[in-house]
């Protein structure tokens, strides 16, 4: 991503197209009758994202592993509920709708034909790769994610913000770090130690039994930090409840580790793309077959008026 110095957006694709599935009637099925709702829905959202917020640079950002198994040794319960196959060599299989699994390699070959740049790397999550292309960008920054995961990248003074579909894309939550101190009571860099004390159900993410979203933020108000937190606990002078000190101290086995898990890479090492907004498609051979096998009509139609505009 060599000079990228304009407004880059980066999607977190798997969110979207999530979205995208669960937005857009099932009825929406190419020629063959292969359900196309995904597929065509999440053009309609990146034509919308494209056309509100017009990016210099895009990336689809993809799961190549969504769950690395360098942090399941740390954690074994991170996001094992998702686990549809377990595999000993390679990615674990998720749980994912017989329906929309079809449709992504449907979708990888659309942005490829179309020239967006998509970007997956071995043993990393798609966050990661996000918080690579974040920490590397020499202008603005947006993240464009249903996963409040990212609310840790929010930085004003580098203008990173995360852009939350409430509805669609459509309606979209601008996270800043205002509305971060208003909603959590912490800022990008402290949202993710109030992840981790929190805990979270949907990644398997256990917490720090006792410890709720408002406690933990109380907590870092007061203390700073996750290690600012583990200093209190062993000073007896420090403002803590004694239930909250036997916790926390109880829970340090899980704190060593969940940083790690929790916070997304910036190191993660990322191939040689072109991530400038395509104005003409890559491959219009190969779009205009999709286009025609997989009935994508207006929805693809319209996003090549919107990169062409």
């Amino acid at each position: 991503m060599r000079g990228v110095t304009g407004r880059l957006m980066l999607l977190d694709t798997a969110s979207l197209y999530f979205r995208a599935y669960f937005g857009v009637p099932e009825s929406v099925k190419a020629p063959d009758g292969t359900p196309v709702n995904a597929v065509r829905g999440l053009l309609e959202f990146i034509d919308r994202l494209v056309k509100d917020h017009r990016p210099d640079h895009l990336v689809a950002c993809m799961d190549a592993d969504w769950r690395p198994r360098w942090r399941v040794e740390l954690i074994p319960s991170y996001k094992a509920h998702r686990v549809a196959e377990a595999h000993e060599t390679g990615p674990d299989e998720e749980e994912v709708p017989d329906t929309l699994s079809p449709q992504v390699p449907i979708i990888e070959a659309v942005l490829d034909a179309l020239g967006i740049a998509r970007v997956g790397v071995a043993r990393y999550e798609a966050d990661d790769v996000i918080g690579t292309f974040t920490a590397r960008a020499k202008g603005p920054v947006d993240i464009v994610t249903g996963d409040r995961d990212l609310y840790q990248l929010v930085d004003d003074a580098r203008e990173v913000r995360v852009l939350y579909p409430l509805k669609g894309v459509g309606s979209l939550q601008l996270t800043d770090e205002a509305w971060l101190r208003e909603k959590y009571g912490v800022d990008g860099k402290g949202y993710a130690d109030l992840a981790l004390l929190r805990g979270d159900p949907s990644d398997g993410l256990p917490g720090v039994p006792g410890i709720g979203e408002k406690t933990a933020a109380k907590l870092l108000a007061e203390f700073g930090d996750l290690a600012g937190i583990l200093a209190a606990v062993d000073d007896p002078k420090a403002k803590l409840t004694p239930a909250q000190r036997k916790r926390l101290d109880e829970s340090r086995p899980y704190l060593a580790v969940a940083p790690k898990v929790v916070r997304v890479a910036d190191d993660v090492p990322l191939p040689d793309v072109d991530t400038v907004v395509p104005r003409t498609p890559r491959d219009p051979v190969a779009l205009e077959e999709l286009a025609a096998h997989r009935g994508l009509g207006g929805s693809l139609h319209r996003l090549l008026a919107t990169l062409g505009a």
